[in-house]
């Protein structure tokens, strides 16, 4: 099976040895997006809601990178460092998906790079 690399400079560049997204047949993967604002590099300033918020944007750009929009997202895996901060998340989360909504798991895990509250990452239809 082919594989195309989709890369944009709108979203954070990788920061180690993997692809902002990866298309295969009908889905393309979105590799887990943390809070940095791709126009400094650098992890935002916030609470979790601005975290997620800036992670949700990354995402939405690498669907618009590659023609796509977040209707095409059919699942998503949120990873937070604070289960008791889910309702915040939850809530700008529904922000961006109002109808329809992908598919989901939410994962609290111990840490995330560069310190931050959340990561999330997608995989999205290519119709």
């Amino acid at each position: 099976m082919l594989k195309e690399i989709i890369s944009t400079d709108k979203a954070p560049a990788a920061i180690g040895p993997y692809s902002q997204a990866v298309k295969a047949g009908n889905f393309m993967f979105i590799s887990g997006q943390i809070p940095i604002d791709p126009s400094t590099g650098n992890v935002i300033d916030g609470d979790i809601k601005a975290q997620t918020k800036q992670c949700l944007k990354n995402l939405e750009a690498i669907c618009q990178s590659a023609g796509l929009t977040l209707d095409n997202v059919v699942k998503t895996t949120i990873f937070i460092t604070d289960m008791s901060k889910f309702p915040e998340v939850n809530e700008v989360y529904g922000s961006f998906f109002k109808e329809n909504p992908p598919a989901r798991a939410c994962v609290e895990v111990s840490a995330l790079p560069k310190g931050v509250q959340v990561e999330i990452e997608a995989v999205v239809a290519v119709l």
